[in-house]
């Protein structure tokens, strides 16, 4: 949950982001070779993404049909002739001494993601549209690995790893429309949602397959102009996005109040020391030499192959909060939680189309299923033994009163580990049934109050609270089976006399 921060009325943060999200092709995006991420250095590599003379690249079509869709999922306009150019720069990782982007015609331009903050309260979400510049297709460059151990420079010697060069990338660019770093988190996190309900991408930022740059200057408010930008690299999670903004708004508005200078640099976020360091200065832009990839003919979408990948865009992540509030009756934090994983709004959809109520399924799965995941370290609520359909038994045995919510609670832990075909015999074979027979409770009753006259008197005397006391021996002689409700009512009747 991402609640909102006061803002500060003296000075206001213009913040755009810069995040690569490297696709979940079988192949990388001009070569047929594989991208698994685990392979040893040097396995996934051919002569076409080492740039050898007089290879020829070919687009791989599941990376169009990836940007497109991606492209349409964040509202943008999908362009109908767009094309690849050369960007020209020198590094170690890059055995072209190029990388092959898109320039001046992306494959989509002019969109807009919707975030959401919750109150504090967790009841209402302020919602705010962030514009998206563009999107565009690229490669990826490899891998430097730094080696050896150097009193100065920290290492001797850098390895490079080619794995990585011609992966596939989409890079999205954000208008300057953010203002805070709990904005530019939850820009993130939702960018990251989309993209793993499109299935496209994992999104994992400590693998590097979602990686956010950051561009932030401060401005006095109500000033148009913007002021010194500053990048930050080097942010592998949402929490850090957001740390690193505070953290250089609150550096960068004492250097103004100090009159001190704001440099163009790119500047890294040290974990440890929680602060922005200076990493490079940028004084200007960098000229690439961009110009049009002669090896790549230009890229037409036709109409009828739009509107096919259009139809095929899954329900999204706000469209699906939208329903949970106005369908099932949530809350704005809990359609938050229930819609962050896809796997967990599957989950819960399949219970509530077995005719479980919605809310009770939310609190299941938000509570002790989500326990248990995180507990066990699974990776996914795919991988828990308790299906669905079997929790939606379970809570249609609770709501016809056959077992009560402690009997639940007490064979979860089966359930959860175990495969069992029927909740209905699994609590007759242990003997589990809840006892809602108001005669049988009756006897019961009289019998736990004919053990503790003292309790009775104490009770009629004024001491209303120990009906708990009653209820619990109750429940311990039934062995959890009493009817609580009916239980309560039963006992308050007859201590009253």
């Amino acid at each position: 949950m991402t609640v909102i921060a006061p803002t500060k009325t003296k000075y206001e943060a213009v913040i755009g982001l810069e995040t690569h999200c490297q696709l979940n092709t079988a192949t990388k995006i001009f070569s047929p070779v594989s991208t698994n991420f685990d392979s040893p250095p040097n396995t996934n590599i051919s002569p076409i993404c080492l740039g050898y003379p007089g290879v020829l690249p070919v687009l791989n079509e599941k990376v169009l049909e990836s940007a497109v869709k991606a492209g349409l999922a964040l509202n943008c306009q999908i362009a109908p002739y767009s094309k690849f150019d050369r960007k020209q720069y020198f590094y170690p990782d890059l055995p072209k001494n190029y990388q092959i982007s898109q320039f001046d015609l992306p494959i989509a331009e002019h969109g807009w993601l919707e975030i959401e903050l919750v109150d504090a309260k967790g009841d209402e979400a302020q919602r705010k549209k962030i514009g998206i510049t563009r999107l565009h297709m690229e490669e990826d460059a490899g891998k430097l690995v730094h080696a050896g151990s150097d009193r100065l420079s920290g290492s001797t010697h850098s390895l490079v790893d080619f794995n990585r060069a011609g992966v596939p990338l989409l890079e999205i660019v954000s208008e300057p429309d953010i203002r805070t770093g709990e904005e530019a988190a939850e820009y993130g996190r939702e960018l990251r949602r989309i993209v793993r309900y499109l299935g496209i991408s994992d999104g994992n930022m400590q693998e590097g397959s979602l990686r956010c740059d950051v561009n932030i200057s401060v401005r006095p408010v109500g000033q148009e102009e913007f002021g010194v930008k500053v990048e930050i690299k080097n942010m592998n999670s949402f929490s850090a996005i957001q740390k690193a903004i505070d953290y250089e708004i609150e550096r960068q508005i004492k250097a103004i109040e100090n009159g001190e200078p704001i440099f163009q640099e790119t500047r890294l976020w040290e974990e440890g020391a929680q602060k922005t360091i200076s990493m490079r200065s940028k004084e200007g832009s960098s000229d690439y030499r961009y110009f049009p990839e002669p090896d790549l003919p230009p890229i037409e979408v036709a109409k009828k192959q739009l509107e096919e990948w259009r139809s095929q865009l899954p329900e999204l992540p706000a469209q699906k909060r939208d329903r949970y509030e106005s369908e099932y009756g949530l809350s704005a934090y809990d359609t938050r939680i229930l819609t962050d994983d896809l796997d967990v709004a599957q989950y819960f959809e399949a219970a509530v189309a077995k005719g479980a109520n919605p809310k009770t399924v939310a609190n299941w799965v938000m509570g002790d299923i989500a326990a248990y995941v995180n507990s066990e370290k699974l990776n996914s609520i795919t991988e828990v033994v308790l299906k669905a359909e079997t929790l939606a038994e379970l809570i249609a045995l609770i709501e016809d009163k056959t077992i009560s919510g402690k009997i639940a609670k007490e064979i979860l832990p089966d359930l959860l580990t175990k495969e069992v075909k029927s909740v209905q015999k699994l609590v007759e074979s242990k003997g589990l049934i809840q006892i809602s027979n108001p005669d049988e409770l009756d006897a019961i009753i009289d019998k736990v109050l004919a053990a503790n006259p003292d309790k009775v008197e104490q009770f009629r005397n004024g001491k209303t609270k120990l009906q708990g006391f009653f209820v619990g021996q109750v429940m311990k002689e039934t062995s959890g089976r009493a009817d609580p409700k009916l239980t309560n009512q039963i006992l308050g009747k007859k201590l009253k006399g």
